[in-house]
């Protein structure tokens, strides 16, 4: 098993800038990519970002250029750091631990707020 935290989450102004991390803990030697999704009121929850064990990365065309995934393996921990904001980012984000090519874990989710 494979337990997920996320904290950063908050309120801000469009332009703005936030970082979330997800402290990992568990089994994740069984784990091969991070990622995080994020779940607006009324829409499917999409993909952000991705990030694998080697440092290769993937992003959402709506969020290129404006927000970084990255992680310290020491750490166990994965950030998402977003600038830029816009009100359409705001949803509640999710990280997302992989064993395979979907998410086998998450977490409870952080709260993203953009004022315009």
């Amino acid at each position: 098993q494979v337990q997920l935290v996320e904290s950063g989450g908050g309120l801000v102004q469009a332009g703005g800038s936030l970082r979330l991390s997800c402290a990992a803990s568990g089994s994740m030697l069984s784990i091969n990519a991070m990622g995080w999704y994020r779940q607006a009121p009324g829409k499917q929850r999409e993909l952000v970002a991705t990030i694998t064990n080697g440092g290769r990365t993937n992003y959402a065309d709506s969020v290129k250029g404006r927000f970084t995934i990255s992680r310290d393996n020491a750490k166990n921990t994965v950030y998402l750091q977003m600038n830029s904001l816009k009100p359409e980012d705001t949803a509640v984000y999710y990280c997302a631990a992989y064993r395979y090519n979907s998410p086998d874990y998450w977490g409870q989710g952080t709260q993203v707020t953009v004022s315009s």
